[in-house]
């Protein structure tokens, strides 16, 4: 089984290189967030054309968003937290496919540190462990992925001089992202691939971040270890962020024995 996760940066915008690499790469499963686009107005028809009949959107106008694609029924559709309050931005989807219940997150993103968007985030990842205390068994098949917006360790950075204490690599987040990463998680990327450098987001701002490689991994496929033990690879896909009108982000990738 084939799992995938991508910030798209709006599927409006960015659908027909979606649609391709999609039908490129077969995945079973794929995981969106910032789709920036409300529920009505999703492509789902173009989703099911390229095979996917199976698609769950929880989306708002012009910002954030999370949709689940799938070749397989989605069971138990959760959209946002079960206490959320109504009017809350549309950042977690969940449901259970194939026996694995998957939780598909658009961390905020914090704005800038001291600010009350940077404590926001904390506080909605603090959120996101509780639901993982309340709601799952670490020994149950359980997969969070999305865009968490921080890289975890040093190597996750392209230069830890420029991006020591920079948002999306501070010690608050780095130490919330941790405590969450403790309910029971494995990082599959890292699992897999040990100390490999490898990014999945480069700024638009830099002609040459891409070309240089200067970027962070800020998306992740983390799963709990009944699920990890199963896990044959994972992988982030450089290739699109080179199109013509990219994602600033990449899609990354795990298969599993199921």
């Amino acid at each position: 089984m084939k799992i995938a996760t991508w910030n798209v940066n709006s599927i409006t915008g960015r659908i027909q290189g979606v649609i391709d690499w999609t039908v490129k790469n077969q995945p079973d499963v794929l995981c969106l967030q910032e789709t920036k686009c409300v529920d009505e107005k999703f492509p789902y028809r173009k989703f099911n054309a390229a095979g996917y009949p199976h698609i769950a959107h929880h989306g708002e106008r012009a910002y954030n968003g999370v949709a689940l694609i799938s070749k397989h029924p989605i069971i138990g559709l959760q959209k946002g937290f079960p206490d959320e309050p109504e009017g809350s931005a549309r950042r977690l989807i969940g449901g259970t496919i194939n026996g694995i219940r998957m939780v598909n997150v658009y961390v905020p993103h914090g704005t800038r540190i001291g600010t009350d968007k940077f404590t926001a985030k904390i506080e909605w990842i603090e959120r996101l462990r509780r639901y993982f205390d309340e709601e799952f068994d670490v020994g149950d098949d359980v997969m969070l992925c999305g865009d968490l917006n921080i890289a975890p360790r040093e190597i996750d950075v392209w230069k830890i001089s420029i991006w020591k204490n920079k948002l999306h690599f501070t010690k608050p987040e780095r130490d919330t992202l941790l405590h969450l990463k403790k309910w029971g998680f494995v990082d599959l990327f890292r699992h897999i691939n040990d100390d490999e450098r490898a990014f999945s987001w480069w700024d638009y701002f830099h002609p040459h971040s891409v070309d240089w490689d200067k970027g962070l991994r800020l998306d992740h496929i983390w799963t709990s270890e009944p699920l990890a033990e199963r896990c044959r690879d994972c992988w982030i896909d450089k290739e699109p962020r080179s199109l013509e009108k990219p994602s600033d982000h990449a899609p990354v990738v795990a298969e599993f024995v199921i």
